[in-house]
């Protein structure tokens, strides 16, 4: 650290030292964000239930990540529309009921603990 001449000079120092923590915890953050992501879809593809007919896992490899707005969004890039009926059921054509399959949510706390404690070390806490 530079000698320091006054309140002016320290005021400055404190500054500048703020800035550079706040960026190396934004750059953490973003590589937490990235990391649990990725980690995220590799682990939805894992547990998404797969059928047994030709198309068997389409559904599961269709699972991806992007960034909107600062954010990593994970979602089903093409199968969207199942992912609510094949986590939680749905009711069939002959009255029956189809029961869920949890797969999603299991994911989410996982990888919201994993994240949380991520973050935890960023920020040295």
């Amino acid at each position: 650290m530079a000698s320091i001449k006054g309140l002016s000079d320290l005021s400055n120092e404190i500054a500048k030292a703020l800035t550079e923590y706040t960026e190396d915890v934004t750059k953490g953050i973003e590589k937490e964000k990235r990391i649990n992501a990725k980690k995220a879809v590799e682990m939805l593809k894992a547990a998404s239930p797969k059928s047994e007919s030709a198309t068997s896992g389409e559904y599961a490899n269709s699972w991806t990540t992007s960034k909107i707005d600062g954010k990593q969004v994970i979602y089903n890039k093409e199968h969207y529309q199942l992912t609510h009926l094949l986590e939680y059921g749905h009711a069939n054509r002959d009255g029956g009921r189809t029961p869920g399959k949890p797969h999603i949510r299991p994911v989410e706390e996982f990888i919201s603990d994993r994240f949380i404690e991520g973050v935890k070390k960023v920020i040295g806490k």
